[in-house]
């Protein structure tokens, strides 16, 4: 392998200022690291990317963050991917966490509903100009990976969920007709993804306080069995923080997945805010943590092995195939963001106002259009739904 043009410290500056200013979840964030790393740095090859985005979709856990742990380890492999993790994910905690504080010391996050109101619409017209990037470059005229693209797309966009299975339904059905098998593993990528999964169940089960045991077992089981997206992730925690444990009531879940949209980062950060209104600073570091080891485990572990084994022809076809079948569901995840993001004409307007700006100035900042729509939204919400205040 040819030395990097860049160094490690470069890669973490670009991960801690996307974790930073990284807005639109997953999808978008998905998006940029294209943009940014492949596109216009050339820092890393569209085959690694497509590779990490592969074996992202793949593995359990939160998509973009388990995305920029391959990035790192591209060409810096353990020590790479662990300082870019770290990078991604830190800021977006500790902004989470400072929210958290004021929400448990102010109480409600009313004035979050009027940004939001405006900031989710912005978003849908980030993440819709991602995915069509997405697309563009990834299926060319390939009738076979458009079709595994179309079904992701509808299917993401019919159970508002995305289904692990169909994911690996699409490379394997690329696999068989582009390169039909002609030899057959010998376990090694399985052995690898096997071999997480006793590693991640005991991540923190060694905690005395029954609490945070609870906490930590909880989240690292949301990061180690739900596949795909922030989106993917909302229902599964919602069912445990709210249903089975009540740590939270609805109210409270709901301001905490809204934190997790209008700040920067992975959706998943999420976590950190729950943890911290379950049991304030201690809990929200169990709980990233439990969720984010979980991701990482699941990407390092199998990286090495993946990467030896991805250039064959039949591994090829594969990562085609489950590439072609993650934008599908990227795409189809841009509608399911709109039917709650997009709920009257000023969210439309917005919506498509960004896609259009996006789409005549190329190096139009995205936090400069999330800062307008919350501003926006400050000022407009007010006037359509006064009763909210």
């Amino acid at each position: 392998m040819t030395a990097p043009g860049y160094t490690l410290g470069q890669l973490v500056l670009h991960m801690l200022r996307l974790g930073t200013f990284g807005f639109g979840g997953p999808v978008a964030l998905v998006g940029y690291m294209h943009r940014d790393l492949v596109e216009q740095r050339g820092w890393i090859s569209e085959s690694d990317y497509r590779e990490g985005l592969a074996l992202a979709q793949m593995m359990p856990g939160p998509l973009a963050a388990q995305l920029g742990i391959y990035m790192g380890h591209v060409h810096y492999h353990l020590i790479g991917a662990t300082l870019a993790g770290i990078a991604f994910v830190f800021p977006s905690f500790l902004m989470v966490v400072g929210l958290g504080w004021a929400y448990a010391h102010f109480g409600g996050l009313s004035w979050m509903q009027a940004a939001f109101y405006g900031v989710g619409a912005a978003v849908v017209g980030i993440i819709a100009m991602s995915a069509y990037k997405l697309t563009t470059r990834t299926l060319g005229r390939d009738r076979l990976l458009w079709a595994i693209y179309l079904t992701l797309a509808a299917t993401t966009v019919i159970t508002e969920s995305e289904i692990a299975w169909l994911f690996i339904a699409g490379g394997l059905i690329n696999w068989f007709v582009v390169a039909p098998p002609k030899w057959l593993s010998k376990g090694g990528l399985n052995a690898a993804a096997a071999a997480q999964l006793p590693l991640a169940s005991g991540v923190l089960s060694g905690f005395d306080w029954p609490l945070l045991g609870q906490i930590g077992l909880f989240f690292a089981k949301a990061g180690a069995f739900v596949f795909g997206s922030g989106l993917a992730i909302v229902p599964f925690l919602y069912g445990g923080v709210v249903t089975e444990h009540h740590w939270l009531n609805d109210r409270q879940f709901v301001d905490a997945v809204a934190v997790a949209m209008i700040t920067p980062g992975p959706v998943v950060i999420t976590v950190g805010f729950i943890g911290y209104l379950v049991v304030g600073f201690t809990g929200a570091c169990v709980a990233a943590l439990g969720t984010f080891l979980a991701c990482y485990l699941f990407t390092v572990l199998p990286a090495p092995y993946f990467k030896k084994y991805a250039k064959l022809p039949a591994v090829k076809a594969f990562v085609d195939g489950i590439t072609a079948a993650a934008v599908g569901a990227i795409t189809g995840s841009v509608i399911v963001i709109a039917r709650r993001s997009v709920i009257d004409w000023p969210t439309v307007l917005l919506a498509v106002a960004t896609a259009l700006l996006l789409w005549r100035f190329k190096k139009l900042q995205e936090p400069v259009i999330v800062i307008a729509a919350a501003l926006i939204g400050l000022v407009v919400y007010p006037l359509i739904h006064s009763h909210a205040f």
